[in-house]
């Protein structure tokens, strides 16, 4: 008899909880990230992901039913393109806006927060969000530079009609205008918005997509000062970018505490960016990234939550750090870490999750990528605790993709 899509999600769930937690599954599981690779494998652009939700969510349905991994680790959901064209964002080119309708959106380095500007953030940081963050970030709030400090407004009624006069400058009333009309609509977009990831699951499919946290080092470097701003910061201005890291780590392990008790099992993706071995020594890890980036895995797994991150590049010199994290809790996914010395240190500790690179999938035969898929499996699969996987595919072979799973599926039995 056919499984049902209950049945088989429960099945696919315990077969990736047995490698986290370090037993030994039926077989080596497979979590996937397709990327924009729906929009190549069915027919449409990447541009349907931020135009067309129902386009892009059944493309995104079909996809998964007809490779079937075990889960995803991460999913391209949809995003409102339309809305954002209203918003203008200064970080973020999409698909028919900024680039080609058929690639992937792109992420632009931005120093939000300047070198001068340590003092104001930290001990106004409401006011420099709304006068000088958010102006910088996204285009119709520009006129927002215009209103006066909040500090300034002092008590009573005087200060409301100093606001009321700032927020009827046409400038700003126009900007409000317009943020009013993308709130209405993304009101009524949100809850369709959130329920995309739920669409795939009822199909059998578990998703890491708890609330989660990353490093406060990389929020800092991708959001305010930049990674030139913040490799800087390490040299010229140590202690103040020590102070903006704790004040950003005590907003995450805030709202991590105030996470709803979680109920069932429940994975977190959590992208790390700057903390790999080419980014900074081993001793600015220690002092910059390791502490926050621990506090940070040990609150979620305390919230009941397993931390996933993704150690994107080279994190050979690191891996023995990794061993101060709770045995079995989390799911280690490495980017281009020697996967045989992971396996020698966090075996038996932590369980690792391996690429098969994108550039293989994408321009390589069907048989180097079981190849491939056997040497990871062989060297890392053993006893257990081995999940194997894919950067995002986007423009991989369809034919190359099916060769990962379905070799993994047959090759990859524990006996």
């Amino acid at each position: 008899m056919e499984k049902t899509p209950e049945e088989l999600y429960k099945e696919r769930d315990k077969r990736i909880n047995d490698a986290i937690q370090l037993r030994i599954p039926d077989r080596v599981p497979i979590l996937m990230s397709f990327g924009y690779f729906p929009a190549k494998y069915t027919g449409i652009t990447c541009k349907d992901a931020w135009y067309d939700y129902d386009k892009w969510l059944a493309a995104y349905k079909k996809t998964v039913l007809d490779f079937a991994p075990d889960g995803l680790w991460t999913v391209q959901a949809f995003s409102p393109g339309a809305l954002l064209e209203y918003i203008d964002p200064k970080q973020t080119k999409w698909p028919g806006h900024g680039v080609s309708p058929n690639h992937g959106h792109q992420a632009i380095e931005a120093e939000n927060v300047k070198a001068d500007e340590y003092d104001y953030y930290l001990t106004d940081r409401s006011d420099f969000i709304l006068r000088v963050l958010l102006p910088r970030t996204a285009g119709v709030m520009e006129p927002f530079r215009m209103l006066p400090p909040l500090s300034s407004l002092g008590f009573g009624y005087f200060g409301a009609l100093t606001l009321g006069e700032a927020l009827a400058r046409p400038e700003v009333a126009r900007a409000i205008k317009t943020l009013q009309k993308v709130g209405r609509e993304f009101g009524k977009l949100r809850p369709k918005m959130a329920q995309f990831n739920r669409e795939i699951e009822k199909l059998g499919f578990p998703i890491n997509d708890a609330p989660g946290g990353g490093a406060p080092f990389d929020m800092i470097s991708d959001f305010l000062r930049g990674m030139h701003g913040a490799m800087l910061d390490m040299y010229r201005q140590p202690d103040k970018l020590l102070e903006l890291c704790e004040q950003q780590l005590a907003s995450t392990l805030e709202r991590i505490e105030a996470m709803p008790p979680v109920s069932g099992t429940r994975r977190a993706f959590m992208a790390l960016h700057r903390g790999s071995d080419g980014f900074m020594s081993l001793k600015q890890f220690e002092k910059f990234y390791w502490p926050g980036f621990k506090k940070v895995v040990l609150a979620l797994v305390d919230k009941g939550i397993t931390p996933c991150p993704f150690f994107e590049g080279v994190w050979d010199a690191r891996l023995e750090y990794l061993l101060e994290l709770p045995k079995g809790k989390v799911l280690c996914h490495f980017a281009q870490t020697n996967m045989v010395k992971a396996k020698e240190v966090l075996g038996g500790h932590l369980c690792i999750m391996g690429d098969v690179p994108s550039t293989l999938l994408q321009a390589g035969t069907v048989q180097e990528v079981k190849d491939y898929c056997k040497r990871l499996i062989d060297i890392c699969g053993k006893d257990g605790g081995f999940i194997l996987t894919n950067m995002p595919l986007d423009f991989a072979e369809p034919k190359n993709v099916r060769a990962m799973v379905e070799f993994t599926k047959e090759y990859g039995v524990y006996r």
